[in-house]
């Protein structure tokens, strides 16, 4: 398999971490963000978003959106699993996930960032109260849920799929500078899973293309 990503893209680093947990090996292929390259015709060619991250699988299939991507290593790998076996347990994980990947952090990646300080005008210091916003509010929703179900992860006592993207958003959140001692529920489980080397082998500053 081939992983299309770019070390710092939040999307990339939740794939990462499921490849790592299921101990699956993987070409690593760098895509600069920054750089524009996942807009290049020899990317987007196989990228039919032009976004990543992009699994390129052994049979020359390819996959994008990192919970598709997850989802499908879950279940062509099932073990260690990443999603619960009792269907209301797996549908409150998907949850959390979701609550993350929908509700977080596409109003934080770059396209939106870009859009905001470039089209519509906005300083330095309004994109910055917007990414505080939308990371802090919506991890507020992630910690009542570990509140609820978490026993050390996010579901349970084993990392799950909202592990996997929970995981990329807090550290999104420490780079931006974002209030978090209102989430201890979020920073505990952040911290036992970047105590597993799934997690932290796969951090942005290990990647090959860490700057």
């Amino acid at each position: 398999m081939e992983l299309f990503n770019y070390f710092r893209s939040s999307a990339s680093w939740r794939v990462r971490i499921a490849l790592a947990l299921k101990g699956l090996d993987y070409d690593y292929r760098p895509v600069h963000l920054v750089r524009n390259e996942h807009q290049l015709p020899g990317y987007a060619g196989h990228a039919l978003n032009a976004l990543v991250p992009l699994l390129r699988l052994d049979e020359g299939q390819a996959l994008h959106q990192s919970l598709a991507i997850i989802e499908y290593l879950d279940e062509a790998h099932p073990q260690p699993p990443l999603l619960p076996a009792d269907a209301l347990a797996r549908g409150r994980v998907r949850a959390m996930a979701l609550d993350v990947a929908c509700e977080i952090h596409p109003l934080n990646n770059l396209r939106v960032l870009r859009y905001l300080t470039g089209p519509l005008g906005l300083d330095e210091a309004a994109k910055m109260r917007w990414i505080h916003h939308w990371i802090e509010d919506g991890l507020a929703v992630v910690e009542r849920q570990i509140a609820a179900w978490g026993q050390g992860f996010c579901f349970g006592e084993t990392p799950t799929l909202a592990d996997c993207v929970l995981v990329p958003q807090v550290f999104n959140a420490q780079r931006f500078g974002c209030k978090l001692d209102h989430l201890p529920g979020v920073m505990a489980v952040h911290a036992r899973c970047m105590a597993l080397p799934a997690f932290a082998r796969t951090a942005p500053d290990q990647c090959p293309d860490a700057e």
